[in-house]
């Protein structure tokens, strides 16, 4: 069995790629170690005639893994104007191609699709890759729909990779809805050895506050608030979205830098009253959930508060419905389940 290609003068040196050449050359010594390499990448140089549309000088995509002919086989492809013989050839070739591989080639397409709306990564596209392989391999999502598996696979890839999404985000990026991505997510984590951690707050305070253009000191001061409320068991069953929202809103309602609930909600995918009750149940502990060294634009004692109020009824049984208080300018608003 060989070794790794390396110079016999200069053995601890990387080698230079000659891409023109096809060399691998010593920086050292400048002696050819290797020639006439093949380059599985993609070929970025063009030989055509500049026209518009697919350059015919092309030699198809890199090498996948992910493929059974590693994608190094000939695709047929009819253009337009093609003859009965060139859509003959086509469709013979997808009677015989692979079942598995148009599944993979499918699957890779989506996710490489819903990427694309949401600017992820190379990395995360790979992860989401290999995910559906393994999972595909293993029959365990059998004749579920592919878009769902595959929404499902970039989820996970999501968390693994430490920039998790909702799955009201990847729902939004797909059409399949969250019932069926979380079908197949549950089924995935169950059936596989995927190891994924908790999702807490500070994993979407980064993207929220960027989103919402609020600067540092917001985003520091509630991560810190976030974090002593869950320490301190002051949101007990809520979800790590809503908690990292109604941070958000208490840290920026008392700095100069306000954002409503509802601006907030837009960002996080959170209801504005879901944002509010969290939001209550942080209030009560404002003074120990703020940083030492945060600076106040507006004091404690003047952030908004939600009061419940009883506005009709009878002996035996009431309705009510929560009041906010601006402190600073006495405005009353009602939230959405009482403007009815």
């Amino acid at each position: 069995m060989s070794g790794p290609v390396q110079c016999p003068h200069h053995p601890y040196v990387h080698l230079i790629e000659d891409h023109r050449a096809g060399d691998l050359v010593c920086p050292a010594c400048g002696l050819v170690v290797g020639d006439r390499l093949v380059d599985v990448g993609t070929e970025w140089r063009s030989f055509s005639n500049e026209k518009s549309g697919n350059d015919p000088s092309r030699v198809g995509a890199p090498e996948s893994p992910y493929l059974s002919g590693g994608d190094l086989s000939t695709s047929i492809a009819v253009g337009f104007g093609g003859s009965d013989s060139d859509n003959t050839l086509a469709n013979a070739q997808r009677k015989t191609m692979n079942n598995t591989d148009r599944q993979m080639t499918t699957a890779m397409n989506l996710i490489r699709e819903m990427s694309e709306r949401v600017h992820l990564p190379r990395n995360i596209q790979e992860s989401a890759f290999r995910m559906f392989k393994e999972v595909h391999d293993s029959g365990v999502l059998r004749g579920k729909n592919i878009e769902a598996q595959a929404a499902a696979c970039l989820y996970i890839a999501c968390r693994q990779d430490g920039v998790p999404r909702t799955f009201k985000e990847i729902c939004a990026i797909s059409r399949v809805s969250k019932k069926e991505i979380g079908r197949c997510f549950k089924i995935i984590v169950r059936n596989s050895s995927t190891n994924l951690e908790h999702v807490t707050s500070a994993d979407f305070m980064s993207r929220f506050c960027g989103n919402l253009y609020l600067p540092n000191t917001i985003q520091a001061a509630a991560t810190r608030i976030a974090k002593r409320a869950v320490d301190m068991d002051l949101v007990a069953g809520r979800s790590p979205i809503s908690i990292a929202a109604a941070a958000i809103y208490m840290a920026s309602q008392a700095s100069a830098e306000k954002r409503t609930a509802k601006e907030i909600g837009d960002i996080a995918g959170a209801a504005e009253v879901t944002i509010r009750q969290t939001y209550k149940l942080l209030y009560p502990k404002a003074a120990e959930l703020f940083p030492e060294d945060f600076k106040f634009e507006i004091a404690i004692e003047g952030l908004p508060s939600f009061i419940q109020r009883f506005i009709f009824g009878t002996k035996s049984s009431y309705s009510c419905f929560d009041v906010y208080e601006d402190h600073d300018n006495d405005q009353t608003g009602l939230p959405v389940s009482a403007k009815l």
